[in-house]
């Protein structure tokens, strides 16, 4: 596995299929890739996923992917690292970094509606115009585009935080949800004494505190999120049923398949079987 690092605080550069290396590689920063052009399939964390034009997918840093293309392809590639986005003053979403890494356990495109799915086709239209010339002010512009990006990036993916969170959340809740989404494949670290002990707060507190805030309960959302990450390897990955309940943390095939059931009314199988009927009918 090749593991690179990024050496400046953000890099922006065109790459085709040609020029593209396939091999397995890890980063140590974040990093977009838009596809201009192509499809093919990426494979990140062990999951397929297929790309095609028009799609954004956001990387973590020590996500390991690597690329099979179908056809001629055409990408723009954005590197940012940590300390950027954690040192930017942003006026609304005040972390940021938080949100980013909210995605660390996903790997589909994250543009969830058109018009931010035809915003961000014109932002890199752009940027590949800017990066390819030479252009006055050529840095401020590309920093100032990548930041849009970031924005847009940053608000699809909060879809994934609770849907009846407080408009002027805590800051402290903000870093519960990112210590359960960054801990969700370790349930040990996900009682909540475990959870209550680590942020200095009491059992029967953080509960009421939690619900509160986001209106629901602190285990409803774990289980929701853990739902959510099931249902992702079942769409996109070729894993057995008794490897991802070895990769959430459940005991075997039988108990990962009571807690799906519990939450969504059908086995494991079922739902991937119902998904892959759909796949073939659009493709």
């Amino acid at each position: 596995m090749v593991r690179e690092n990024l050496y400046q605080s953000v890099e922006v550069f065109y790459l085709t299929s040609e020029n593209c290396s396939r091999a397995d590689k890890q980063f140590n920063f974040f990093e977009f890739f838009y596809v201009l052009s192509g499809k093919g399939v990426h494979v990140v964390n062990g999951n397929r996923i297929h790309f095609k034009e028009k799609e954004l997918f956001l990387l973590t840093p020590n996500d390991r992917h690597s690329f099979e293309v179908e056809e001629f392809s055409e990408f723009l590639i954005i590197r940012f690292g940590q300390h950027y986005v954690a040192e930017f003053q942003w006026k609304s979403i005040d972390h940021m970094e938080c949100v980013l890494f909210h995605a660390s356990h996903l790997s589909e495109s994250i543009l969830k509606n058109s018009e931010d799915n035809e915003a961000v086709a014109s932002l890199m239209q752009y940027l590949l115009q800017i990066q390819k010339g030479d252009n006055l002010y050529k840095e401020d512009l590309i920093r100032h585009l990548v930041n849009a990006v970031i924005v847009i990036a940053a608000r699809n993916i909060s879809f994934i935080k609770p849907e009846k969170i407080a408009q002027n959340v805590d800051e402290k809740i903000l870093r519960i949800i990112d210590y359960i989404q960054v801990h969700i494949l370790k349930p040990n670290l996900l009682r909540v004494e475990v959870i209550a002990d680590h942020f200095g707060l009491s059992k029967t507190y953080i509960g009421a505190y939690f619900s509160k805030q986001c209106g629901e309960s602190l285990q409803q959302y774990i289980s929701s999120y853990r739902v959510r990450l099931i249902e992702h390897r079942l769409k996109f990955s070729t894993n057995r049923i008794n490897e991802i309940a070895e990769e959430f943390g459940f005991a075997d095939e039988s108990h990962i398949n009571k807690f799906f059931k519990r939450h969504t009314g059908v086995r494991l199988k079922s739902y991937r079987g119902q998904h892959r009927e759909v796949n073939l009918k659009s493709n």
